[in-house]
């Protein structure tokens, strides 16, 4: 697969993150086009790299890629790890990384429907598996989908985009992304139109979202992986959206909480430890010289929690 085209976001941050000893398991979780996978294989005398992906293209240029490397390439969601990498005959991990989101190849290539910028089929699945965002638009009612653009997009004119949605599908379907995009449009005040570049990426956003079930995706596979980790091994999870932001900063944070006593209480009576340290207090941005060279990475955030000790319960 030598056109699936995808620069690694913030890859020495990563690599520095990540904290590499050469003899250390590792997992690439969102392998992608393989080029954090290839840095961190590159990495590793004795140690091994699984790279992870539910995209068969992305698999395809990960197998090439990785050739001659310490590295085994896994099909699946990273939301099943514990369960693929037992089947691997993997119980620990030294390290993890998440890249969430779309791959530059997905976005690109406009047969898998996920770009506005090119007429394409609705498609948006990654795992290339399972309902079309079209079927979804075809099948969910007005409520539903306010819901999805409300929830996953943030979009403040879900319910209008919704209904101006549920009509014209009464007329023919509403299959390729050029005729989404311009209902969307069609459908927001003249005046969000001429201020947004792009007045349907909300929808867009959240559409994708949906089809893949991102958000609980990333629930668990925070909550697996996690629980993976050796003691000083570390999970490094890139976002590109507030939803995704919010639910690793969130998770972190409990982690790396150590008492769970209310607060209304004076003294610690639960008697918790930490799970987890945090790796740097606020998430690392994208350096100047990258913001200017790949435009992807200027949404990306890396948080980084470190293991200190086998999760307590509650």
């Amino acid at each position: 697969m030598e056109n699936f085209s995808h620069s690694p976001v913030m890859l020495a941050a990563c690599l520095e993150a990540l904290n590499i000893r050469p003899d250390g398991i590792y997992l690439d979780g969102t392998a992608g086009g393989a080029g954090h996978s290839a840095a961190i294989a590159a990495r590793l005398q004795g140690g091994h790299l699984y790279a992870m992906d539910q995209d068969p293209d992305a698999l395809a240029a990960a197998t090439q890629r990785l050739a001659g490397l310490p590295a085994t390439v896994v099909q699946g969601n990273f939301k099943d790890a514990p369960a693929l990498l037992a089947q691997q005959g993997i119980h620990k991990l030294d390290g993890a990384l998440l890249d969430l989101g779309v791959s530059s190849h997905q976005l690109d290539s406009a047969g898998r429907g996920f770009s506005y910028h090119q007429d394409a089929p609705l498609d948006m699945r990654m795992s290339q598996a399972g309902p079309t965002a079209a079927d979804l638009l075809a099948t969910l009612d007005r409520q539903a989908l306010a819901d999805i653009f409300r929830q996953y997009g943030e979009e403040p004119h879900a319910w209008q985009i919704a209904g101006k949605l549920v009509a014209a599908r009464q007329t023919q379907p509403i299959a390729t992304t050029g005729q989404l995009a311009e209902l969307v449009i069609s459908a927001l005040p003249p005046a969000v139109r001429r201020k947004s570049k792009n007045p349907a990426r909300r929808v867009f956003q959240a559409l994708r979202i949906a089809v893949n079930g991102e958000l609980d995706a990333l629930a668990a596979g925070l909550e697996g992986i996690f629980s993976l980790l050796n003691t000083g091994g570390r999970l490094a999870v890139l976002t590109f959206h507030s939803l995704e932001d919010r639910m690793v900063k969130q998770r972190f944070r409990a982690w790396a909480t150590a008492c769970t006593c209310p607060p209304e209480l004076p003294v610690c009576v639960c008697g918790g430890k930490a799970a987890g340290r945090l790796v740097g207090k606020n998430p690392q941005t994208a350096t100047p010289q990258e913001l200017e060279a790949n435009r992807r990475s200027r949404s990306a955030k890396l948080r980084v929690i470190e293991r200190l000790s086998e999760v307590t319960d509650g």
